[in-house]
């Protein structure tokens, strides 16, 4: 918000987070508005339930979390992975965000003695 300013609305679905009276009074302050999807109706928010949808696949269906710092490093290390490396139907099978290396024989001459 303090970067791209306040929304207008925030688009959920009816799950105890968007209904948290102290969010929607914050929410209110600002004068963001909720719009809440009928329930039982996820293509009305089409990006979250393909991203959940993947995350559930991809991650959470083939893991048993012991501790939450193993799932911290999982989820994190999915997370770079699906950001960075796993290509993308909707990029046409690019990468989203693809690393950049930079060759050696271009770095700093300080750098190369490190």
């Amino acid at each position: 918000m303090q970067v791209h300013g306040i929304p207008e609305h925030i688009r959920a679905d009816n799950g105890p987070e968007m209904i948290a009276k102290q969010l929607r009074r914050w929410l209110a302050r600002l004068g963001t508005k909720t719009v809440c999807i009928t329930p039982g109706s996820p293509w009305e928010n089409d990006y979250c339930e393909s991203f959940n949808r993947r995350l559930r696949d991809e991650l959470l269906n083939g893991e048993i979390f012991y501790t939450l710092r193993e799932a911290q490093v999982l989820i994190e290390h999915w997370r770079v992975h699906y950001n960075t490396i796993r290509p993308h139907s909707s990029l046409n099978y690019r990468l989203p965000a693809p690393e950049t290396l930079m060759p050696i024989e271009e770095l700093p001459n300080q750098m190369k003695a490190a």
